[in-house]
């Protein structure tokens, strides 16, 4: 699951992507040997940034690479020589967040020679309580659109189904379920279901035949004002 050196998340406004790719790096750096660099590839107006975790990411030790100072909220391509050189470095671990649609991912096309496909995946994260992935088809479109900006084929799918904290059990094996008949549409695997930590017991309990990312939520809406992430809580992969 998620094996590859070098991660990229894709997927549309509001999937979790940006959420999902803090905590990896979060949790990569309590597993291996070498942290995890997280690349904030975002350059269309999201409602979540990898890039919100910055302070977090630096307390655990995780290196960021984004816009910085006056930028830092800037709407600008990040094709910077660090990038480069982190992706070209074999012992490197690197975790991208790749834009929240096709515009986004060009910016992943336009690093296609240090991308070498045996070292790289890109996993699609869905997430089907979103107006523009809310049907099996509108996630097939917008994978295909994606793919076909980043010149690279999509790896396999993430669920990752979620009303924040209105989210249930229901709503997640639902969206998880949908999310299976996506990725056979786009001829991958679904490798992997992320949930809210205080809901994966119950999730698992129902049998689910993939591996869980259990996470805690850290990065809130720019519209919901400035709140500190969480600190606390549990950071870990159920297998």
């Amino acid at each position: 699951m998620l094996n590859r050196r070098i991660v990229i998340l894709a997927g549309h406004f509001g999937s979790g992507k940006s959420e999902l790719a803090l905590h990896l790096a979060l949790a990569g750096r309590a597993t291996n040997g070498r942290a995890p660099v997280l690349v904030d590839l975002d350059i269309v107006k999201p409602y979540f940034r990898s890039r919100d975790g910055k302070q977090l990411l630096e307390q655990q030790g995780v290196r960021l690479i984004a816009p910085a100072g006056e930028n830092l909220y800037a709407d600008l391509p990040i094709i910077v020589p660090q990038v480069r050189g982190v992706c070209s470095d074999p012992g490197q671990p690197v975790i991208m967040d790749a834009g929240g649609d096709e515009t986004g991912s060009r910016v992943i096309g336009s690093l296609s020679d240090v991308l070498q496909d045996a070292e790289t995946g890109m996993y699609l994260v869905v997430n089907f309580r979103r107006p523009l992935s809310a049907t099996v088809d509108a996630v097939v479109a917008s994978a295909n659109r994606i793919s076909a900006a980043a010149r690279r084929r999509i790896t396999g799918v993430i669920s990752n189904t979620h009303l924040m904290d209105e989210t249930t059990a229901e709503i997640v094996l639902e969206g998880h379920e949908l999310a299976g008949v996506a990725a056979r549409r786009l001829g991958v695997d679904l490798v992997a279901l992320a949930v809210e930590d205080t809901l994966a017991h119950a999730v698992r309990a129902r049998g689910v035949d993939v591996p869980l990312i259990a996470i805690n939520r850290r990065i809130r809406p720019q519209f919901d004002g400035p709140k500190k992430p969480r600190t606390t809580g549990p950071l870990f992969v159920v297998a």
